[in-house]
């Protein structure tokens, strides 16, 4: 789920309370506490056996505009490597310098919409989507 927040207090079910610590363009989220079971009106609160809320791992993917579309896609090459010894689950770092470089690559490779849409639209709104923008907010301003 990568669900996350910076206190205790809020929705206990499906996310971790984290330490988020930043260091110029640097920045590192730290697990403290798990999801674990609590007491409330629900009594299925109680009965929460899972301690996992998912690690948020959209923080450390940089935006990649699709070349054709423009849309936020997932073009990205993934390294993976052993855990180092202090490494805990759930634990990311990002240099948003380094996302930022990535973002402006991937940018320079898509087309101009303004130039190649066919219906003067943003994106295809034939494309599916879980909860669709109404049909005017694809357009593109008028010239």
């Amino acid at each position: 789920m990568g669900r996350w927040k910076l206190t205790d207090e809020g929705q206990r079910q499906f996310m971790a309370t984290v330490k988020l610590d930043r260091d110029g363009t640097e920045w590192g989220l730290k697990r403290e506490r798990g999801v674990e079971p609590f007491e409330s009106t629900d009594p299925d609160t109680l009965r929460i056996w899972w301690k996992d809320a998912g690690v948020h791992q959209n923080m450390t993917f940089p935006v990649h505009p699709d070349p054709i579309s423009g849309m936020h896609c997932w073009h990205q090459a993934v390294r993976v490597r052993a855990a180092e010894a202090e490494d805990k689950p759930g634990d990311i770092f990002v240099d948003t310098e380094k996302s930022r470089e990535v973002y402006k690559k991937w940018l320079a490779m898509t087309r101009s919409a303004d130039k190649y849409s066919p219906d003067r639209t943003r994106r295809p709104y034939w494309m599916l989507r879980p909860l669709k923008p109404a049909r005017e907010h694809y357009k593109l301003p008028e010239e």
